[in-house]
């Protein structure tokens, strides 16, 4: 309905240049961090691997890299353009958007058991993730944005959060700027000498350290197969007997290679066909809701009021279930003894909204520099709410809940 805009209010954005520099520098340090994430980690130290054993060759290990940083700096600009262009469109969507349709998790999911498999040497097969070719480094590069895409941490919500505020330019800047971090260190390494000397000369010790990467790999897997399990229910049947379809048919192909009857190429073709006809041709149900909240404490609008109202202080965390840093904190901090019993004391209501939705719908976190999960605010009677930092712990928790009483 059209009416009159009220005067007054305080400016919630800054969209010049400083702005854009300090959202850069953000996404930049968030991308850097994201390189700790499990995940993303395994790729990262495959790419040294695969420098290490250059030789020391300078000018290979800096093409290598920097077909690596273009690979992750056009992965998630392109992610970025694709979201600006759904919410120009009218949809109210977050970062790791593309992670609430079934179809994604399939793809993840089957990476990552390639990736697995690779490790473990199960096959063998030129890969984005050993291939010295520039197209190589690229694809490893690119992979390794998408997979980093359920992560968040310091720096990376509030700099994403900036970037759906700024102009399509701006915008686009700090979601490459989080590819560049995410490349960071594999090209420090590349470029400088002094840092490239202190890796271990090529070994034994590289076979053991492959298959120590899997563990990692294959645990994000297992995940990728849960979450695949909580979007489509029972319809994930298929796609799971998918994925063990084309495991058998990688491992097909490592034993014809061990035999050296044929380099495997058919059977690993034919993986990759019954892949794509699993990703495009498997009808997907709709995503179904996390079941972080029951009806007593699930987020609204009305009930964070109702509990102000009542004098309670009110705890509000948004979660979705690929989001890890969210579980993580849920299990290290938010879900701890201590903390329940400093919450129920102080009279403190707790409320979980799940996914970027019930974040959107949020006029509170409107105001915030989130534009993802997680996302958590502390309200007080009388007065503003107060966005905390995405990692949390059990003592910042407990005072807050102290201060409140």
């Amino acid at each position: 309905m059209r009416g009159t805009v009220p005067k007054g209010g305080s400016l919630i954005g800054d969209t010049g240049p400083q702005a854009i520099l300090w959202a850069v520098v953000g996404a930049i340090l968030g991308g850097l961090l994201l390189n700790l994430m499990p995940c993303v980690f395994p790729i990262l130290a495959i790419k040294a691997l695969h420098l290490a054993k250059s030789g020391g060759d300078e000018r290979a290990a800096r093409r290598d890299a920097l077909g690596y940083a273009a690979g992750a700096i056009v992965g998630t600009g392109a992610l970025g353009v694709v979201l600006l262009a759904i919410r120009s469109a009218g949809t109210e969507i977050g970062w790791a958007f593309q992670l609430q349709d079934p179809r994604t998790i399939l793809i993840l999911l089957l990476l990552t058991t390639a990736i697995t498999l690779n490790l473990l040497r199960v096959f063998e097969v030129p890969s984005v993730m050993t291939e010295s070719m520039p197209s190589g480094s690229f694809g490893a590069g690119a992979l390794a944005a998408f997979v980093a895409t359920p992560c968040a941490g310091p720096f990376l919500g509030v700099a994403l959060g900036a970037a759906l505020l700024l102009p399509p330019a701006g915008s686009i800047a700090v979601f490459a700027a989080l590819g560049l971090g995410l490349a960071l260190p594999f090209v420090l390494v590349a470029f400088i000498p002094a840092l490239r000397k202190l890796l271990p000369k090529p070994g034994a010790w590289m076979a053991t350290l492959q298959r120590i990467l899997a563990i990692p790999m294959g645990l994000t897997a297992l995940a990728c197969l849960w979450l695949l399990w909580r979007l489509a229910g029972d319809r994930a049947a298929d796609r799971i007997a998918a994925a063990v379809l084309v495991s058998v048919m990688l491992f097909g192909a490592g034993l014809l290679q061990r035999q050296g009857k044929q380099s495997g190429y058919l059977a690993t073709l034919a993986a990759i066909a019954v892949a794509v006809v699993a990703i495009a041709f498997i009808p997907i149900a709709p995503p179904t809701a996390s079941t972080a909240a029951s009806d007593a404490s699930a987020w609204s609008e009305a009930r964070v009021e109702e509990q102000l109202a009542a004098g309670h202080p009110v705890f509000v965390y948004f979660t979705a279930d690929w989001c890890l840093t969210c579980k993580a904190n849920e299990t290290a901090a938010i879900n701890r003894d201590e903390v329940q019993k400093a919450f129920e004391k102080a009279g403190v209501t707790v409320l979980v909204g799940t996914g970027p939705r019930a974040i959107r719908k949020s006029r509170a976190s409107s105001k915030a520099g989130t534009g993802g999960v997680p996302l958590y605010l502390w309200y007080v009677p009388g007065k503003d709410p107060e966005e905390l930092p995405q990692i949390l712990t059990p003592s910042m928790l407990i005072s807050r809940a102290r201060q409140s009483r």
